[in-house]
């Protein structure tokens, strides 16, 4: 895997309450992925961009959201997020933009 390709894997940390919840829990963060991203490369752009050990990945596919305007219907596009597993004693600060 080039690093041009790792560099646009992550598109952006997923911040919401559910992913503060899982962060605090399960030591996981969430980020947006690229649609075609796969898991090895997923893991690999967590660990170059990040300096930090990743124990594992798993990722959904979210599907976009059927919305109405003016009486017509449109869907918002689909994307895919990943939720990142870190080995003990790691942590992604996003406050700093690196790790603490």
């Amino acid at each position: 895997m080039n690093q041009e390709r790792l560099m646009q894997v992550l598109l952006a940390p997923q911040i919401s309450e559910k992913a503060t919840y899982v962060a605090d829990k399960y030591e996981q963060v969430i980020f947006r992925v690229a649609s075609d991203a796969t898991k090895p490369e997923i893991k690999a752009a967590v660990e170059l961009l990040f300096k930090v050990e990743v124990e594992g990945v798993q990722v959904a596919n979210v599907k976009g959201k059927v919305k109405r305007f003016k009486g017509a219907t449109g869907r918002r596009k689909g994307w895919k997020k990943a939720y990142v597993s870190l080995k003990p004693g790691q942590e992604i600060n996003f406050v700093e933009g690196g790790n603490a």
